[in-house]
């Protein structure tokens, strides 16, 4: 009967459409290096940096609702530590996404500290 359960709620969390959107968006290659980079440059790494940052929050919102859909979809059959592990996935994968996020903002603030003591320097 477990087995049988077990499948049941494969089969039901398969069956779920699945948020083809949810792919995890790609790190931002080379950011400016703040020691030699042009003005024009360090706005464009500015855009970069904002647009990951978009990407992620679309990213994280996607897997929130791809969770809330597989959770609905399974109703009764799922078991309250089932529901738990799924929930501790989806929170590792957004807390990864976050701490990518921090990290690329990080690196480009350092950057933006770089230049603007540059600025300074020269005037």
């Amino acid at each position: 009967m477990k087995a049988f359960r077990a499948m049941a709620l494969i089969a039901v969390l398969a069956a779920a459409p699945v948020y083809a959107d949810c792919t995890y968006p790609a790190v931002p290659g080379k950011l400016p290096d703040g020691a030699t980079a042009t003005l024009d440059e360090m706005l464009a790494g500015q855009k970069t940096v904002k647009e990951y940052d978009a990407a992620i929050k679309a990213y994280v919102d996607c897997i929130d609702k791809e969770l809330d859909q597989k959770i609905a979809s399974a109703g009764d059959q799922l078991k309250p530590e089932q529901k738990a592990d799924m929930q501790k996935v989806e929170a590792q994968k957004h807390n990864a996404a976050i701490d990518q996020l921090q990290g690329v903002a990080d690196r480009f603030n350092e950057q933006v500290k770089v230049f603007k003591a540059r600025a300074d320097k020269k005037g």
